[in-house]
């Protein structure tokens, strides 16, 4: 019976896209269909809506990481993120652009596995658009046969991508967008998730910004919408992660230019659930003795967490959600990152690039055989000790 089954989707497929493709509505097929274009290419093909590069794409001129000598060392697996640390030294940043769409419908779903958000987008002729973490999933498919009725609003602006509610998401994705619309007084039909964390709350209110001043939607039915006005962003700009610096954390009185404050930070994961230090405790004394001083992120609130960087020259920790707050780090200070090179994640790396700060990459190794992403980690205390001794050290000719 499966190989039956498989064997029909093996024909039905092409049939269903190719009926999608020329014309037919994909609610006739269940949305089990649904063509995709890019935002550009859907105002360049219906002549309907208006679209704005704000920053054309471009190529970055990153340096390597400050322990690293050769750009060959460092790992070429682009795993899911579509590049490698390999590559962030020349990264492609995408465009960033502003669009307004006439009569679009947004579409929810929520993982139950993992609670994660995914909007999609549809056009009035039933395409989805495709953005950077946006795009049209069989979830959605899902959502829109069971038939809820849509909420209907004339106008508002999005910013919201999938899993919005992740601490990094929200700080490197979804608060330059909300930066730059407040530059341009595009804020007026923002709308806000309904469901949302203290962190969101308290970086929208450092942004000067009431959250009960905007619409909000329910995530469990669609949204109908005359009048769509998209952000779409690459997550590692300096032209848009820099001005959230100079908003939330700009430079304290009195500090010379170029010479950020002596606190040097560890953030342990021990209270985490996944991505703890086993050996920390082997490790701390040496930190200890280095001027660190221990921090736990879940213990400080958003605006706290944003003044402690503010303050910082050095930041270390293994790899996790608490880095993502090197962004409110001063230009010229030091992050130091223990990763796992068996997942090489390079999203830190490029986000230190972003913010002007000298990145260091410590190897670890992940224990069990979980998810990457839940793995503990171990590291030499000797591999630590030598990036400590090359921070304490002279700069060359100094």
């Amino acid at each position: 019976m499966i190989s039956i089954r498989g064997s029909l989707r093996r024909h039905l497929d092409p049939l269903g896209e190719r009926a999608v493709a020329s014309g037919l509505p994909p609610a006739w097929l269940g949305y089990r269909w649904v063509s995709g274009e890019t935002v550009a290419a859907h105002v360049a093909r219906t002549g309907r809506g208006r679209y704005e590069t704000v920053h054309a794409e471009a190529v970055a001129s990153n340096p390597l990481p400050r322990n690293v000598a050769d750009r060959a060392d460092l790992p070429a697996d682009r795993g899911w993120w579509g590049y490698s640390m390999r590559d962030v030294p020349e990264r492609v940043s995408g465009e960033t652009f502003v669009a307004t769409l006439p009569d679009c419908r947004l579409v929810f779903w929520n993982d139950p596995r993992k609670d994660n958000f995914y909007p999609a987008i549809l056009t009035s002729g039933g395409r989805a658009l495709n953005l950077r973490e946006i795009a049209f999933r069989p979830g959605h498919a899902e959502a829109l046969r069971a038939g809820r009725k849509a909420a209907r609003i004339d106008k508002a602006t999005w910013v919201l991508e999938r899993v919005y509610h992740n601490h990094s998401h929200w700080l490197t994705a979804h608060l330059p967008k909300l930066h730059l619309l407040r530059t341009r007084g595009g804020l007026d039909d923002l709308v806000l998730p309904r469901r949302r964390n203290a962190v969101i709350d308290a970086s929208l209110r450092m942004l000067g910004l009431d959250p009960g001043a905007f619409a909000d939607f329910d995530p469990d039915r669609p949204l109908e919408v005359g009048e769509l006005t998209l952000v779409g962003t690459d997550r590692f700009r300096p032209e848009l992660l820099r001005p959230v610096r100079e908003a939330l954390a700009p430079p304290r009185p009195g500090a010379p230019p170029g010479s950020p404050p002596g606190r040097r930070v560890f953030i342990s994961r021990a209270r985490s659930r996944g991505r703890r230090l086993l050996n920390e405790d082997a490790l701390w004394p040496s930190l200890q003795a280095a001027g660190f001083e221990r921090v736990f992120m879940e213990e400080l609130g958003f605006e706290e967490q944003v003044d402690l960087m503010a303050g910082t020259s050095v930041l270390l920790a293994p790899h996790g959600a608490g880095l993502t707050n090197m962004m409110f780090c001063p230009p010229g200070a030091h992050v130091v990152e223990i990763a796992d090179l068996g997942f090489p994640n390079p999203n830190f790396y490029a986000l230190a690039c972003a913010m002007g700060l000298h990145y260091w990459l410590v190897p670890g190794s992940g224990v069990g055989d979980g998810h990457p992403l839940d793995k503990d980690l171990r590291v030499d205390p000797d591999a630590v000790r030598g990036v400590l001794a090359r921070l304490d050290a002279p700069e060359p000719g100094g």
